[in-house]
């Protein structure tokens, strides 16, 4: 049985391809890597994958456009390849559900490391949820403000019981603000939870995040202060947090 986890490329330039294809493989990844988004769709159906790296710049569909299509079949996570002057389109597709962005040029053991840290955050490897090592204090079922956070299966359940779909990005954000409830994290101490580095004076992916996260959480407006932002600070969890 594969134990690697297998990464799809999505990039139309080929030599891009062929250098993270071969660099990826031999640090223990498998490797599928296609062009555009009629390639990505078919080889899906039967690559089990457990990460896409995904061009923003694609040919005849834009990488947004695919990032709709891939959130739309799965929460598989996503790391973007954009270019430097791409903002917009990089914050849009933050919005979508992806879990990290590179800006090219890149280093590729950059790339690798960011591949493994979504991999690793998604649940050792997305494909075996349950074979990893379990943080202190993710055994047991979180309550705040009629909501439930079920760690050992990564899940959120409305007051009513229904789940919310979380990607491994919004799940784990929501995880640092429950174990922190009360307390002001900042941006940079968000970025260093969630990603291990330091955030960059632009860097607006924890502001993107937690206003996704929000929308899930705000429950037809009931809930809408259940994040406070804090000036000049940070975020805060405004709840008290109990075991289920």
């Amino acid at each position: 049985m594969e134990t690697h986890p297998h990464i799809l490329i999505v990039d139309d330039d080929r030599e891009i391809r062929d250098l993270l294809a071969r660099f990826l493989e031999k640090h223990q990844l498998r490797v599928t890597a296609v062009r555009d988004g009629r390639e990505t769709r078919r080889v899906w159906p039967t690559g089990h994958f457990q990460l896409v790296v995904l061009d923003l710049m694609l040919p005849t569909e834009s990488g947004l456009d695919l990032a709709r299509w891939l959130r739309s079949q799965s929460d598989v996570p996503i790391v973007m390849l954009t270019a430097m002057a791409e903002e917009t389109d990089r914050i849009i597709g933050l919005e979508l559900g992806a879990d990290d962005y590179l800006t090219k040029p890149f280093n590729p053991r950059e790339l690798l490391a960011r591949i493994r840290a979504v991999l690793r955050r998604a649940g050792d490897h997305a494909a075996h949820p349950h074979q990893h090592g379990t943080p202190r204090g993710e055994s047991r079922n979180l309550r705040f403000a009629g909501w439930t956070l079920e760690p050992a299966r990564r899940r959120l359940l409305n007051p009513a019981g229904v789940e919310v779909p979380l990607t491994g990005g919004e799940y784990d954000l929501l995880m640092a603000l429950v174990e922190r409830a009360n307390r002001v994290l900042t941006r940079d101490m968000l970025l260093d939870l969630l990603r291990g580095r330091q955030a960059g004076p632009f860097d607006r992916a924890i502001d993107v995040a937690i206003s996704r996260l929000r929308r899930k959480l705000e429950d037809g407006g009931r809930n809408a202060q259940l994040i406070k932002t804090v000036r000049g600070g940070g975020y805060v969890l405004a709840a008290t947090v109990e075991p289920a």
